[in-house]
């Protein structure tokens, strides 16, 4: 009887401890979601603003906003931001920059991390459908419908012309997030495409943290902690051409890939 009540008594506390580490969860998403609001509607006008002065200085404008954004939103969070260069990178070139694609947060994450220039994402035009977000979103970045083959082309162009103007772009390679369990899903030929055709060099980073603070999975499994981005040996394009572009893709997959175990990603495994 005595062992039955420790037991017991033992099931009822930790019961009533996952019951409160829920509803704390609950409590800090719904702070941060109310934070996120707050921060989106206050960029608002200063995009209309920046939007005036054209796609290329108004863009720019609206890059740095997003930096401080990124920087307010992460600091009443509680996320602890850390930028880890295994090499370097020189603000006044022009990037490529790619990343693994694993959780909801690797958008703001891309602002804490490239620090030193502006640059534009390529983003999914989906994005666009989300109020008030979705219209600064779409006025930083460049939008793709990857069902539509002219929207695709056209997107492409925008990219090149980007950094015909010594400005970076950031492209997610896997397109969307990695479900697959395995360290990187499948890449897309557009990056690699750009970076040939433009000689543009890659620059990998790998997002390590973003998975265990906020997964694909549900937008209330946020929670704060430290989010490292680590920044790999750029990858040139020199000697490689359209016909051998798997290639290139594939010698980039395979260092990321590598360098991800090497940090013990940790939704390697989990599908």
């Amino acid at each position: 009887m005595y062992n039955f009540c420790i037991i017991a008594n033992y099931s009822l506390s930790t019961v009533h401890c996952q019951l409160m580490k829920a509803v704390f969860r609950i409590v800090y998403c719904i702070y941060a979601f109310i934070w996120f609001a707050i921060f989106t509607l206050i960029a608002f006008p200063f995009v209309i603003i920046f939007s005036l002065f054209g796609k290329i200085n108004g863009g720019n404008g609206i890059c740095n906003l997003c930096k401080i954004w990124s920087d307010c939103w992460y600091f009443l969070l509680g996320i602890r931001h850390e930028n880890i260069f295994e090499s370097g990178y020189d603000p006044a070139r022009t990037y490529v920059f790619i990343s693994n694609h694993i959780s909801y947060l690797d958008i703001p994450c891309i602002f804490k991390a490239i620090r030193k220039q502006t640059f534009r994402v390529l983003a999914k035009a989906d994005l666009k459908k989300v109020p008030v977000f979705g219209y600064i979103y779409s006025r930083g970045a460049v939008m793709v419908d990857r069902g539509s083959t002219s929207n695709r082309a056209q997107s492409v162009r925008e990219l090149k012309k980007l950094l015909a103007h010594h400005i970076s772009v950031f492209i997610f390679p896997e397109g969307t997030f990695n479900e697959t369990g395995d360290a990187l899903k499948s890449f897309y030929d557009g990056a690699f495409r750009i970076s040939i055709q433009t000689g543009t060099p890659v620059k990998p980073m790998l997002f390590l943290d973003n998975y265990t603070l906020m997964n694909y999975h549900s937008i209330l499994s946020l929670k704060p902690g430290k989010s490292r981005v680590i920044f790999l040996e750029e990858i040139s394009p020199e000697g490689f051409t359209l016909t051998d572009i798997n290639l290139f893709k594939e010698k980039v997959y395979r260092e990321m890939d590598r360098k991800l175990r090497e940090y013990r990603a940790s939704w390697i495994g989990s599908r």
